[in-house]
């Protein structure tokens, strides 16, 4: 799951890319994977007058548990053909970020990622969600027993030929005497495994400076996820930006490489193995692995 703090303004799912001539080739690569020239988006593509007629964001009620939580979601519908991104939305994909500003009455709250697919993007590995998605959230009332309300937006990238930067808002008081919601539920059972259910028996992961940041090599010992694995590194750190993951597998040892940098020009910050996140997709299931040791 992944924590928000409702106090802060927006919070994102991935960290802004790095400044510097890496961090602007980064940029130059996303813009140029989504930039379609006028006449090319005239003969070939055409944008509709409304967002609301390539996606839909509505939130679902799940009720209020016996510890005093309560269980919603955020559901987007989008249209045939085009999809949405996941946290860490791959080489050319735009990171959604949540603002809550204006919900009431919310202490803490978590979100629960289903896994995502791997697509296919002018050439760049991307990951993201087709159709729908459904993002359940948890919340824990600052005051037990008072009415919550969310409230605030989602910006986030529509895609197909293009990708449409997009913003969502939302506003709705959850409702406490709402019954167990199988939409809801379906979406929570199609999570990530975590590494015990996986099979997991070892993560290790190597550290080695480079020109722009530090190289991590993660060794995973856990059996196939199924057909071709891809791992995404995550950093888990707002002062760092993980660059694309490279993935091999060597027996039973599956090895992903990635970059990390830092968010802002300046020093690199220190890298904590155990913040350190690594989500390997599969053909048979996806595994959440949380932090790793030296290796």
């Amino acid at each position: 799951m992944t924590a928000y703090n409702p106090n802060l303004a927006a919070t994102s799912a991935a960290p802004h890319p790095a400044l510097g001539l890496r961090g602007l080739m980064t940029a130059a690569v996303m813009l140029l994977a989504s930039v379609v020239t006028p006449v090319a988006a005239q003969a070939q593509i055409a944008l509709p007058a409304s967002m609301d007629e390539l996606v839909q964001v509505e939130i679902l009620d799940g009720g209020l548990a016996s510890d005093g939580t309560y269980t919603g979601a955020l559901r987007l519908t989008l249209q045939e053909g085009w999809k949405t991104y996941w946290r860490a939305p791959g080489e050319a994909g735009i990171p959604p970020r949540f603002t809550w500003r204006g919900s009431r009455n919310v202490g803490e709250m978590s979100m629960t990622w289903p896994a995502p697919e791997v697509f296919s993007t002018s050439g760049y590995q991307t990951i993201g969600y087709h159709d729908q998605l459904v993002l359940p959230i948890r919340i824990t009332p600052e005051k037990p027993g008072r009415p919550v309300r969310l409230k605030g937006r989602m910006e986030l990238g529509i895609c197909k030929d293009v990708c449409v930067p997009s913003e969502l808002s939302f506003d709705h008081q959850l409702d406490s005497g709402a019954s167990r919601n199988p939409t809801i539920v379906a979406a929570l059972a199609s999570r990530p495994y975590s590494a015990r259910e996986a099979g997991v028996s070892a993560s290790t992961c190597r550290l080695k400076p480079t020109k722009y940041g530090i190289e991590v090599e993660a060794r995973i010992t856990m059996p196939s996820a199924g057909g071709t694995e891809v791992a995404v590194i995550e950093a888990g750190s707002p002062h760092l930006f993980a660059g694309a993951t490279t993935t091999r597998r060597s027996g039973g040892t599956l090895v992903a490489t990635s970059e990390l940098m830092p968010a802002k020009v300046g020093a690199l910050p220190s890298v904590d193995r155990s913040q350190l996140r690594i989500t390997v997709l599969g053909q048979k299931h996806a595994v959440d692995i949380s932090g790793c040791s030296a290796g």
